[in-house]
């Protein structure tokens, strides 16, 4: 026990968490059973690490524990909170969760058994928490912690701390709330950049980020995929072929026949294979209004503008850019749905959105449409900043 106290206590003392994250604030922290999930690399150990240094320091009530270790596999993690809580323990804090087997299980009985102590845990955007583990059903609070948002990377780079905002503030106060960002930080310098590395928070490591990225994203496959489906290893190249090839045709409609020709497979397994990559945030599926999955999607793109960088540099046209931007950004809090004529998503099923340049408009400027304009650092009536929607969260 003692080996796992002087862990913790030199995680909390080095931790570098220049962000806070929003998220922080967002969780009911005396709930008694917390579930934090994440694609790979958005930062949920330090997520983890951030909240006890904020609100423990190294007091031996909270402990950070990660489930990789070789110790779990032969003593389980509910005898191990039962010697935390002996020693004064309150809060633990369970990292890879996944790793374990029976995990649910033992978390339930670590519920049940210990009525005083509070678990929060982490694990895989591909989860299903609830769904997958009814034994949580009703004792489990499930959160998302998503990549850095362009607000938080440009607070991050510019030592400011904006607020974010709910869409309705965004569509019904964006100049008025564009204006007092504009008078202390001019958001397009810091765009491209964002679109590039920004939405990982590794990037701030001393190491090459396409490659590391590159590294993450297989990791997403191997594991959080191969591992957590069950999925045997001989398909791992015709997944990684998969996620390639719809990077390189870009944002649209896919031809799930010819995608299945190509990488050797039935229809039906190339429709499960994509629900895979949407669900560990590789991609993003739109459908059209009405519509859901097992049906064909009406658009895929990849999860963010970082993946697209780090996938396929060459073919990058900025329009593809800018609409999984705007995809990625919408994503946490609202249903999206294919467009129509005269526009490119409909938001929660009454928002209409048009995303644009200021050089690419074109035609009638219908008054229902919100015109998402790139390019532009002030807006008016229904044209507002892309980069605005960057502060959703």
């Amino acid at each position: 026990m003692e080996a796992f106290y002087r862990t913790h206590a030199y995680l909390v003392e080095h931790l570098n968490a220049p962000v806070r994250r929003a998220l922080m604030d967002e969780i009911n922290w005396n709930d008694r059973l917390i579930g934090i999930k994440g694609t790979r690399g958005v930062g949920k150990t330090t997520f983890l690490l951030q909240y006890a240094k904020e609100h423990f320091g190294t007091d031996r009530a909270c402990l950070y524990i990660n489930l990789n270790n070789f110790y779990f596999q032969q003593v389980g993690f509910v005898n191990f909170a039962g010697q935390f809580m002996k020693r004064g323990g309150k809060v633990l804090l369970i990292d890879q969760v996944f790793k374990y087997p029976d995990w649910s299980h033992e978390l339930r009985e670590c519920y049940e058994r210990f009525p005083n102590l509070h678990i929060v845990f982490t694990g895989s955007s591909v989860m299903r928490l609830k769904e997958e583990n009814p034994e949580l059903n009703g004792i489990v609070k499930s959160y998302n912690l998503r990549g850095f948002s362009f607000r938080e990377f440009l607070n991050l780079n510019t030592g400011n701390h904006f607020q974010s905002f709910s869409l309705e503030q965004i569509l019904a106060n964006h100049e008025k709330i564009a204006k007092e960002i504009l008078s202390k930080v001019r958001p397009l310098d810091y765009f491209q950049d964002y679109v590039h590395h920004g939405f990982y928070p590794f990037y701030l490591e001393k190491r090459n980020f396409s490659e590391n990225l590159i590294k993450t994203m297989s990791m997403m496959i191997e594991v959080d995929i191969l591992f957590i489906r069950q999925i045997e290893l001989k398909y791992l190249s015709k997944i990684k072929k998969l996620l390639y090839m719809l990077a390189v045709e870009g944002p649209g409609a896919a031809n799930i026949s010819k995608l299945a020709s190509e990488i050797q497979t039935s229809r039906a397994t190339v429709m499960n294979y994509i629900k895979y990559l949407a669900d560990a945030r590789l991609i993003n599926l739109i459908y059209d209004e009405g519509d859901d999955f097992p049906q064909k999607p009406a658009k895929i793109c990849m999860h963010n503008t970082s993946q697209m960088y780090a996938i396929y540099p060459l073919k990058i046209e900025e329009q593809d850019i800018l609409e999984t931007f705007f995809l990625n950004t919408m994503w946490k809090d609202h249903k999206m749905n294919t467009g129509k004529k005269g526009y490119s998503y409909l938001v929660d099923g009454i928002h209409k959105f048009r995303i644009c340049t200021s050089k690419n408009i074109k035609g009638k400027i219908v008054p229902d449409v919100i015109y998402a304009q790139h390019n532009t650092e002030l807006g008016h009536e229904n044209h507002i900043p892309l980069w605005l929607f960057g502060f959703l969260y």
